[in-house]
């Protein structure tokens, strides 16, 4: 269904955004490692939503290719 690849897609974008957040108070509290690590964690979660994203975006097109050809 792809509403809830979408409603994914949002969480993971959520999730990532985040830990950039917590990444960046890490970073001005001068706690460089825990913010390198929030920082990693981010960028893992930004690029899992990008792909969740491209996969909601596929599963709409297939969709709406479908309900065209009926």
């Amino acid at each position: 269904m792809p509403a809830q690849s979408h409603i994914i897609a949002a969480e993971m974008h959520e999730r990532a955004a985040q830990a950039h957040r917590v990444a960046a108070a890490s970073h001005t509290e001068k706690d460089h490692l825990s913010g390198h690590e929030q920082s990693r964690m981010a960028h893992e979660y930004s690029t899992q939503a990008h792909e969740k994203s491209v996969e909601a975006h596929r599963r709409s097109a297939e969709m709406a290719a479908e309900q065209k050809a009926v």
